[in-house]
């Protein structure tokens, strides 16, 4: 048995196979009633010549099956030649049988409906001029045909023309309809297209939403427990503080004076600490301002040196000398700036070193941050900004996909231009005010 695998049909080819199909059927049907016509029901004088004959169609039915299953016709750029050798089988059959009362005439029927199924009008028009001279030849050699037999002779032509053009009508509706129904199906296809890669864009958007919302409700729980912590913690230290300060108002040994001033130096450090933390985690003010981008890093620096890696390391900051004005919203580019800083150390044994260079570049300021650690594997660089993505073990993966969404609402945007073992740089350009 022969199989098709209707994803690799051409579109033209697709639709005449059942038509294929058809035509097949109808050509073994006729065959099957013609030997239990020849062998059960009439036995004929020439019951032999018959049964050759029909072997003969029967090796041609074979031939068009075998080629139907492989999606053409056999013969079928000689469709003439093909209605030639059909009207002069068909006359055969009838000269062997009963001449033009033969019931094999009405195989003339039958291939003028498969002719006009396989091919254009012409051709099947052009069929019928072929059965109608093998009919009007049989007539003429096979008996004197007058009376009756003239009429059913003149009545069999005229049969012949009208299933001609009955049946070229029938199948050029059925092709229409085919034709049509086949538009509808690939506009049909195109719009499920269509509509599974928008609702895809949608699931990603969401999805990109819901993860910028978990960062931002992340960052919002962190911003109110910093600024809780500092608050409980400011009113001891300031009592703490004042205390000391009042002890060393007093006479007390000149060793007991240093040591109440190394105190509250420390007492100073941890209040200005705090006063970073609570800076830091203030509501975020959405309006775009002006700002100095080198301010900006300098601050996300001044809170990244409390961070517990960054230990046995060094910062080297490279800040060009022109202005470096920048309309964004502040704490989103400090954020952003933050989080580089924060993974760069991650990525940096200690007696590493990241490096900060900032410069202007045709309306725009890039800011290069550069670490000497370990690398990003090759594999997970094209899709870093994607959410989700980590290389830590600990990560959210949502630290650089918010670092890129803020940036593109800032009209900037944040490359990875090179990482390997020694070095990796992340770029940041953001357009001049």
């Amino acid at each position: 048995m022969f199989s098709i695998n209707a994803a690799s049909i051409p579109e033209g080819l697709a639709q005449r196979l059942p038509a294929e199909a058809i035509t097949i059927r109808i050509r073994w049907f006729g065959l099957a009633v013609g030997y239990v016509f020849v062998n059960v029901l009439a036995s004929p004088p020439h019951q032999a010549q018959l049964n050759a004959i029909l072997a003969l169609g029967a090796i041609y039915a074979v031939l068009d099956t075998f080629w139907g299953a492989r999606g053409k016709a056999f013969l079928g750029e000689a469709p003439l030649f093909i209605s030639l050798m059909e009207a002069g089988f068909i006359g055969t059959l009838c000269w062997f049988d009963k001449g033009i009362d033969s019931p094999f005439r009405f195989y003339y029927f039958l291939s003028l409906l498969v002719c006009a199924i396989r091919y254009a009008p012409a051709i099947t028009y052009t069929t019928c001029l072929f059965h109608a001279v093998s009919y009007s030849v049989l007539a003429y050699y096979h008996a004197q045909t007058q009376g009756d037999e003239l009429n059913s002779f003149l009545l069999m032509l005229v049969f012949m023309g009208w299933a001609t053009w009955a049946s070229i009508s029938l199948t050029g509706l059925l092709k229409d309809a085919g034709g049509r129904l086949s538009e509808l199906n690939r506009e049909l296809q195109q719009n499920q297209t269509e509509l599974e890669e928008r609702i895809a864009q949608r699931s990603r958007q969401l999805q990109e939403s819901q993860a910028m919302l978990v960062q931002q409700e992340k960052q919002a729980a962190f911003g109110l427990l910093a600024a809780g912590i500092a608050h409980e913690v400011g009113n001891p230290l300031a009592a703490i503080s004042s205390i000391v300060q009042l002890m060393n108002r007093k006479k007390l040994e000149p060793e007991m004076h240093e040591r109440l001033g190394l105190i509250d130096e420390q007492l100073r450090r941890i209040q200005g600490i705090l006063r970073e933390l609570v800076d830091f985690s203030r509501p975020v003010v959405k309006a775009p301002g002006l700002c100095d981008v080198h301010a900006v890093i300098q601050s996300a620096l001044d809170v990244a040196k409390y961070y517990k890696r960054m230990k046995g390391k060094t910062v080297v900051t490279n800040f060009d000398a022109s202005p470096a004005q920048v309309r964004v919203v502040r704490d989103r580019l400090q954020q952003v700036f933050l989080n580089l800083i924060l993974n760069a150390l991650d990525a940096t044994e200690e007696g590493g070193e990241l490096q900060i260079a900032t410069r202007s570049s045709e309306g725009s300021v890039q800011v290069d941050v550069v670490d000497n650690g370990s690398g990003i594997p090759a594999i997970m660089q094209e899709k870093l900004f994607e959410a989700y993505v980590t290389t830590k073990e600990t990560g959210t993966g949502l630290g650089l996909f918010v670092c890129r969404s803020l940036m593109q609402e800032a009209r900037g945007r944040i490359t990875l231009v090179e990482s390997g073992p020694g070095r990796t740089v992340f770029r940041v350009e953001i357009p001049v005010a």
